[in-house]
């Protein structure tokens, strides 16, 4: 007997590992919403259309409104960035990744835009956090789980990322997160807007993503879950109320980890790229988000954040054998704040959880494994 979605998430609920959850699954018209649990632990039930901190989940979305620029001849994916952020024209390279911060070489090549969109343009996590430009990234740059309200300004961030060295040449090897921070800045000052109006404009609008964006609108603030943090007993901390960093729009849109959103609204978003971009995106470049842009020595620099996948542009791509859900070219990524979506093209379906209970490292917490094997069974990628 096949067991529901809710049977399977309903344990991590009643457990405590997370407060509530909303999940969809679909393929198609055929869509199943799972909504269980509570938006803030003792407080109103969880919604179907409840915002959520979506964290690195948004990073599709990032390199979406990026790429419509692409499309619109604004810049290349082959154009030097330095021609838009000066403030990377002369960047350095630190000599070994363990080593000294004032150890560096010359940057060989230019960081390219394509760098930045696959994530080789040598700002960001390593697999290796005891490097220690990961205490630059933290402390100078606000890495890390999302505090949107910490970021100075974007230009004053930028200054702050110019004295951060490389930790690679620009193309040779994979660092996490920090690229899509810098291709917000890049957007807005090709745009001449501030990112969040930009991705607003280009993006959220004409897919009519209206829950979707770096703070909560005040008539939307009854909608927004609590998020929190289990500490070494497993009981769940709060780390963001309703009324907390998401309550007012910060100076810094971080293209990054900032979103907040809904279930329907990357449903509409992960529809689109489906739909080969539809009236927003060319298909090639679509199609391009969701193929792998890594080489072998590139995937293999990194041993944490790809896990046996490698990376498209916005998100990662599972490629060479079916992994373990028996699926080929799975497109999408995973959100700290303990969130998820996923496509597969090849079958046309969508796989969302969205939580709000951080997660315990980049591969994902129990409660994902158990939603990605019921998602599997249910649109029969394990058969």
């Amino acid at each position: 007997m096949t067991t529901s979605m809710a049977e399977a998430l309903a344990p991590h609920v009643a457990s405590g590992d997370v407060a509530g959850l909303v999940a969809v699954v679909a393929r198609g018209n055929d869509v199943e919403w799972t909504v269980l649990g509570e938006q803030t632990i003792g407080g109103p039930p969880m919604r179907a259309d409840s915002l959520f901190r979506i964290a690195s989940a948004g990073k599709p979305i990032t390199a979406a409104a990026v790429l419509a620029l692409v499309a619109d001849g604004y810049i290349q994916l082959d154009d030097p960035i330095a021609d838009v952020l000066p403030e990377l024209a002369s960047q350095r390279v630190l000599r070994t990744l363990t080593g000294p911060i004032d150890d560096t070489v010359a940057c060989r090549t230019p960081i390219r835009l394509r760098d930045l969109l696959r994530s080789t343009n040598g700002h960001g996590f390593p697999s290796d956090f005891s490097a220690p430009v990961v205490a630059l990234l933290t402390e100078r740059l606000h890495q890390g789980p999302p505090q949107p309200q910490h970021f100075p300004p974007p230009d004053e961030w930028m200054a702050a990322l110019s004295g951060v060295p490389l930790l690679h040449q620009p193309g040779e090897a994979f660092t996490y997160n920090t690229a899509f921070d810098i291709l917000g800045v890049l957007a807005a000052r090709i745009s001449g807007k501030p990112f969040s109006k930009y991705v607003n404009e280009w993006i959220l609008q004409p897919l009519a993503m209206t829950d979707t964006g770096f703070s909560i609108p005040v008539a939307a603030q009854d909608r927004m879950t609590t998020y929190y943090r289990p500490d070494e007993n497993g009981s769940l901390t709060v780390i963001d109320s309703p009324e907390g960093q998401w309550a007012n729009e910060p100076v810094f849109a971080s293209g990054a980890g900032g979103y907040v959103s809904t279930a329907a609204d990357l449903l509409a978003f992960q529809r689109m790229l489906l739909d080969g971009g539809g009236d927003l995106l060319p298909t090639h470049l679509v199609h391009a988000m969701m193929t792998d842009q890594l080489s072998s020595p590139i995937r293999a620099s990194d041993s944490v954040f790809l896990d046996g996948q490698s990376w498209g542009y916005g998100g990662s791509v599972d490629i060479e054998v079916r992994n373990k859900w028996n699926v080929i070219g799975r497109y999408g990524w995973v959100g700290g704040t303990g969130t998820s979506a996923y496509i597969t093209p090849s079958d046309d379906s969508i796989a969302i959880l969205l939580t709000q209970t951080e997660l315990g490292g980049p591969t994902g917490a129990a409660v994902l494994e158990t939603f990605w094997n019921a998602a599997a069974t249910q649109l029969g990628h394990n058969n």
